[in-house]
């Protein structure tokens, strides 16, 4: 992908890879949600359904990501995020296994993706811009949920599928949990 790591960028990305692979439907997780969201916006989309793993509803969500914008340099946010991970990674190896990946990456479109996710949550309610882009789903588990999150769910009618005791990975602690609840909610929808 050329230039800026923004959601516009990242959203034409994945619209060309939607129409080289067919696809009309995108699993989204965390911040990715927005990217399929901007995503689906855009005139000529092909994009018609958003399963929305752990994805960001409120500005809330943005509690990893959304820090970026409080730094002045993408090594100062890297040093900062890694640090932060390390703790969390002593009680988990999901962590871990996350921090090392995250140890790998280069730092500034890490960086300029945090705040675009910052900003983008100041300026939306990504969950509100989330339901509107097509049918939607959100597949979680309530403890990964922030609060302001949690009362946007309970508030808005939109598909809900509860993973009980997973992570903020699933894919990676509870793969076939998640296959269910994505094929729970293609079943809906169709």
């Amino acid at each position: 992908m050329q230039g800026t790591t923004d959601f516009e960028n990242l959203a034409a990305y994945l619209i060309q890879q939607m129409y080289e692979y067919k696809a009309s439907i995108v699993l989204a997780h965390s911040v990715a949600s927005i990217t399929a969201t901007v995503a689906a916006q855009q005139f000529g989309s092909p994009i018609t359904t958003i399963l929305s793993l752990e994805g960001n509803l409120t500005a809330a969500d943005a509690y990893f990501s959304g820090t970026a914008a409080q730094y002045e340099t993408a090594d100062d946010f890297r040093k900062a995020f890694l640090d932060r991970l390390a703790d969390m990674a002593e009680d988990s190896e999901i962590v871990a296994r996350y921090r090392n990946e995250v140890s790998k990456a280069d730092p500034r479109p890490l960086w300029e993706l945090g705040t675009a996710a910052y900003h983008y949550s100041q300026a939306f309610i990504p969950g509100d811009e989330w339901k509107e882009a097509g049918k939607a789903a959100y597949i979680y588990d309530d403890p990964n949920v922030p609060g302001d999150s949690l009362n946007w769910l309970a508030a808005n009618d939109i598909v809900k599928i509860r993973l009980p005791g997973a992570s903020h990975w699933p894919t990676i602690d509870q793969p076939r949990a998640v296959i269910e609840a994505v094929s729970q909610a293609l079943r809906i929808f169709n």
